[in-house]
């Protein structure tokens, strides 16, 4: 039983970042969770010359003034996936991106034709060689893209060359997610005309020179389900503050559809225990649907759920990893094709696990919290990719959580 707050978006931040290099004057951003994804970002703008001043929970200010150098190499790149961010900012700014292919979770393939596809639009020239994109442009030309299907990577890369873009650019089916939202925001902040996001279709009126601002990024929708599910798990009363509840609506439909009970404020949520928690099935979606960055959490919490739940996943096809770990600790699990039916059991035990992905570290969390006796949980630097301290903020509601230096 407690309160928690919920820390900055990090699918925001490591989009917000390289958005900074599209100005030339100084960028401040509040709000920014202190992960190592926004670590690697950092570094990244100081090898292209970038001044950065970071104060870890306070803000981050960034000086691109002093960019010359349009080239990423793998070694930076290959810290986090999203540092393929780098290729619409660094060529919105310059018209010249050398981005080494981006590295971070393998869960899937995630590849980046329609990003590609939409600078091909804007006027770029694009090479593909040795696991680096090239990407060049003497003018960048306003365009109508249509990606063949909804990309929140490309819908961003997009964003941000075109905001820099002469002339107008419309962009259909993008995708809706909430940080392509604030992405557009800071964006607009900064002098940029975008107009849309959120919808199904979104319009940028290029500007010659977008100005230095400061932004406050939203909270972190997946930090703030993974708080929902494990104070499910735990049948807790917890209530989770500075989110926003909205965003939140499909995983709340699910919860209230297995008998957990939750209500909502302007920017908290209430989660509490209410009756035997039952069976549903998910499937994953673009926004609004379910999040298939909660994929593995919800199928964590489903493990002890009465009666058969399928989980099904339709963005990422390897995103099952965690799946022999939950086994090891005693659930029912068996999976088809991209499918999981997940036969629920009482008890789940404490066993040795190793986390393979991001999202897959916070389903062992899950677990553990779940599980009689002592769950060692281990390769926990990919949670710290994406979640600020998620130790102590659970200890601070009374789980028995610890980390230990090998």
């Amino acid at each position: 039983m407690g309160e928690i707050t919920v820390s900055g978006g990090k699918n925001t931040s490591v989009a917000v970042i390289p958005a900074t290099l599209l100005c030339d004057a100084p960028c401040t951003i509040e709000n920014l969770p202190d992960i190592d994804d926004v670590h690697a970002l950092i570094e990244i703008l100081e090898h292209l010359g970038a001044r950065v001043e970071y104060v870890p929970g306070h803000h981050l200010t960034v000086d691109p003034s002093g960019v010359k150098s349009c080239h990423v190499p793998f070694p930076y790149t290959n810290r986090l996936r999203a540092s393929y961010y780098l290729l619409g900012a660094l060529l919105g700014r310059s018209g010249c991106a050398e981005v080494a292919y981006p590295g971070g979770c393998d869960i899937g393939s995630r590849p980046i034709d329609q990003h590609l596809k939409g600078f091909s639009a804007l006027g770029a020239k694009i090479e593909d060689r040795g696991g680096v994109v090239y990407a060049k442009a003497e003018k960048l030309q306003g365009a109508d893209i249509f990606f063949d299907m909804v990309t929140v990577g490309g819908t961003i890369n997009v964003m941000m060359a075109a905001a820099k873009a002469e002339g107008n650019t419309v962009i259909y089916n993008p995708a809706k997610e909430p940080h392509i939202v604030d992405l557009a925001n800071f964006l607009n902040s900064m002098g940029a005309k975008i107009k849309g996001a959120g919808t199904d279709v979104i319009r940028i009126r290029g500007q010659q020179k977008l100005r230095g601002t400061t932004y406050t990024v939203i909270p972190d929708q997946i930090e703030t389900g993974t708080l929902m599910i494990a104070a499910a798990a735990t049948r807790g009363d917890v209530t989770i503050r500075g989110c926003i509840p909205t965003h939140m609506e499909a995983l709340t439909a699910k919860l209230l559809e297995m008998g957990v009970r939750v209500t909502q404020s302007d920017d908290s949520i209430r989660v509490r225990p209410q009756s035997e928690q039952r069976a549903v099935n998910v499937k994953t979606q673009v926004y609004p649907g379910f999040p298939t960055d909660l994929q593995q959490p919800m199928t964590a919490l489903l493990c002890m759920a009465t009666g058969t739940s399928t989980v099904s996943e339709t963005i990422f096809e390897q995103r099952f990893k965690h799946l022999d770990e939950l086994r090891r600790m005693g659930a029912k699990i068996k999976l088809m094709d991209r499918t999981v039916l997940i036969e629920g059991v009482r008890e789940l035990y404490g066993a040795p696990v190793t986390v393979t992905d991001l999202r897959a570290g916070a389903a062992l969390v899950v677990a553990g919290l779940m599980a009689k006796g002592i769950t060692e949980i281990y390769e926990t630097s990919y949670i710290d990719r994406g979640y600020e301290r998620i130790e102590e903020k659970l200890r601070s509601l009374g789980a028995d959580i610890r980390r230990e230096k090998l």
